[in-house]
């Protein structure tokens, strides 16, 4: 990829993810709607970071950017140091399956797949050996307290064990970042409190970036930053 991306500055590219000037309209040119006006946000390596905001406020929009699963308007996104704002469709998906996890508030497995193969699955799409998958699998769900439901499809398993297995599953490639879109939100109270403490359990021990979408100001406060998405723009 080193023919597309481009260096940074060695004191830039120590921050793992930069979004700059980041706008972001949606509907038609004449009447558009302004989602993101002139965002930005520096994310340390193994940092953990909030964003909070009313509801329409734009905080998904401003994670699927930062995901790469939506383009900016106008901005630029660097990630480790390279430009990855531009780049054409298969080289940002194999930049999100290889540098990105992603857990969203519905926890999206795929029902005719095992827990085990669900967590695999982010491995198989990028070709790596399924004996060398399975195993890594095998630990992650041990260490969100599933070693016991490798097989048991989606459907067999309560609310808070699907979004451990979704957990599990982001975490498979061991990615920099890790994109959360209110994980927590549709489970009780203490189910998202305990995804929340092996959320951040495995990224501190991983070393991982975090970023974290919620209305839960409990769980924003304790992450190691909270910005609030407001008119369009971080505060």
């Amino acid at each position: 990829m080193n023919d597309i991306l481009l260096n940074k500055p060695a004191e830039e590219a120590a921050m793992l993810l930069q979004a700059v000037n980041i706008h972001k309209d949606y509907g038609p040119k004449n009447s558009p709607v302004k989602v993101l006006r002139q965002v930005n946000l520096e994310v340390a390596r193994g940092e953990m970071v909030a964003v909070v905001g009313a509801s329409g406020s734009g905080k998904t929009t401003l994670l699927q950017i930062l995901g790469c699963l939506d383009v900016p308007d106008k901005g630029n996104l660097w990630f480790a140091g390279r430009d990855v704002s531009r780049l054409p469709e298969n080289k940002l998906a194999a930049h999100r399956n290889r540098n990105i996890g992603f857990i969203f508030q519905f926890h999206h497995l795929l029902p005719e797949f095992t827990a085990l193969e669900n967590v695999m699955m982010p491995g198989l799409i990028a070709g790596l050996r399924e004996n060398r998958l399975k195993e890594r699998a095998h630990q992650l769900l041990e260490q969100v307290g599933l070693g016991h439901r490798l097989t048991h499809r989606s459907g067999e398993l309560s609310g808070g064990e699907q979004q451990r297995a979704a957990l599990a599953r982001a975490l498979l490639l061991q990615p920099a970042l890790l994109l959360a879109d209110e994980p927590t939100g549709n489970l009780d109270s203490t189910s998202g409190q305990h995804i929340f403490r092996l959320l951040t359990e495995l990224c501190r021990t991983q070393s991982m970036s975090v970023v974290m979408v919620t209305h839960n100001l409990e769980l924003a406060a304790a992450m190691d930053r909270c910005l609030t998405l407001k008119d369009g723009q971080l505060e």
